[in-house]
């Protein structure tokens, strides 16, 4: 199964955008931590079954040697960086899509680490409109659920051009597995 996992918000300031979110729409958020060896670190907005991600570069240097901190750093500030999909079998989807995983940890304020493995992030930077794809490892708590909330995601609309057809019916037929998109 595949479902929407979480949408990712770069900013500059991670406490400024908390702020502004718990402000304008009444939603709390958890300081999530420190991406390790990425340069980058959030907060998370909890949604129960989702969840939005600030993220910020806390660390340019290291940043500037991470695919991901360089995304998140690559443009005008606060931006929708990109969306994320879970799935509970990220061998086959990687496998079907021709993906390579990769392993990403952070450890929360808590100390409480978080384990997680993903495929597909480097084609989401290039191509916002796909999802990458993560699998939360064993007994990782869900960032989704670190708050009781009332607030969701209830629509993801992306923006697709007349050149992409098949990411239209892609996404109007609810499966993301079509392996010509990321090729």
């Amino acid at each position: 199964m595949i479902e929407l996992d979480h949408v990712l918000i770069a900013v500059s300031d991670l406490d400024a955008a908390a702020r502004e979110v718990e402000q304008r729409h009444g939603l709390a958020s958890v300081e999530g931590g420190r991406h390790q060896r990425l340069g980058t670190a959030n907060r998370i907005v909890p949604l129960g079954e989702t969840y939005l991600e600030l993220v910020a570069v806390v660390d340019e240097a290291e940043a500037a040697q991470s695919g991901f901190g360089s995304w998140v750093s690559g443009g005008e500030l606060p931006r929708l960086l990109g969306w994320c999909a879970r799935t509970d079998d990220l061998d086959a989807v990687a496998g079907q899509l021709g993906l390579t995983i990769a392993e990403g940890a952070r450890a929360r304020p808590d100390g409480t680490t978080l384990r997680w493995r993903m495929a597909g992030l480097e084609r989401s930077a290039e191509e916002p409109t796909l999802p990458f794809f993560i699998e939360w490892g064993a007994g990782t708590p869900y960032p989704g659920q670190a708050l009781d909330q009332t607030g969701t995601i209830r629509e993801l609309r992306l923006s697709v051009s007349e050149g992409s057809p098949q990411l239209r019916s892609v996404l109007v037929d609810e499966t993301v597995l079509d392996p010509t998109l990321w090729a």
